[in-house]
Parts: C-alpha cells; structure tokens; sequence
C-alpha cells in the first residue's frame, strides 16, 4: 500500500518582539499563526480495527498539537530570554509570558514547534512538514532533511 499524507491545521494567536531587531517587529505586537501539520505513512488495513483506512486519527494528531503546542504559545508573549529584567515581575498583564533563548522569529518558533510535536508522534507514522504562517502573505516551512537547514 502507498504511503498516505495526512494534514490538519490549527491556529492561535500569539504575541513577540523581536530582540535588537532594526525595524518596527523590535516592539511587542502580536499575530493569527496558521500552523499547518503533516503526517505520512500506511493506512491502516484492517477491518476489524477502529482506525482502518487512517494514518492516524485527526483526532490524535489534534490532542498532540494542544498539548505540546497550543498549551504552550496559545495567548502568550514570547520574548528573549535577555527581556526577563525589562518586565515587572509578577505583573498580571505579563503572566503568560514565554522566555525562550532564541530569537522569537517565525523560522525559529517553527523549529521550535517541530522539536515539540516530533517525539510525540506515534512510531507508525513520520513528521512530513510544518508550515507556520504569521501573516497573510508570509511564512515559514519545515521538511525533514540532512545538512545545515535540519535540526
């Protein structure tokens, strides 16, 4: 049997800025995402299992990215590490934010995300491609590969 790939998408919205940046996205502001999440291998083929004719469950596909994803960014201000010190500490309106050690790009929030959802995808079934949009004309993709673009 060919190899089916499957894809399911999922939005949420999330704010940055981007540390030393030398435009106008050095300031906080915040964006849809559109993130689009692919899957690939065999259709199960067997009738008396309730997921004949999957390659996963949409559904499975849907609880991983909410938990290792959506959970994590959904809602949330994403900021450098170095911009710990820049806010009030405790302050209500700063509660869901994240610090991370990288600069909170498309590109590398994508990284990020793939890096999430990988480990948690059922051994059947392979990571094919993640798009992340951040704007209506602008994003960034993910394939698995070999030399300096994987990770």
């Amino acid at each position: 049997m060919e190899q089916i790939r499957i894809t399911k998408r999922f939005t949420f919205e999330m704010a940055h800025a981007l540390r030393g940046y030398d435009g106008p996205c050095r300031h906080i502001h915040g964006h849809s995402y559109v993130l689009d999440v692919t899957l690939g291998g065999r259709p199960v083929a067997d009738p008396d299992d309730p997921k004949d004719g999957m390659v996963i469950d949409f559904g499975e596909l849907k609880a991983i990215v909410q938990r290792t994803v959506l959970a994590y960014y959904d809602h949330a201000l994403v900021l450098h590490e170095d911009e710990r010190a820049a806010l009030p500490a405790e302050h209500p309106l700063f509660a869901r934010t994240v610090f991370v050690p990288w600069q909170p790009t498309c590109e590398n929030l994508l990284q990020e995300v793939v890096s999430r959802i990988r480990p948690e995808v059922p051994p059947h079934v392979r990571l094919m491609h993640a798009r992340l949009q951040e704007t209506a004309t602008s994003w960034a993709e993910w394939t698995p590969g070999t030399g300096p673009f994987s990770r």
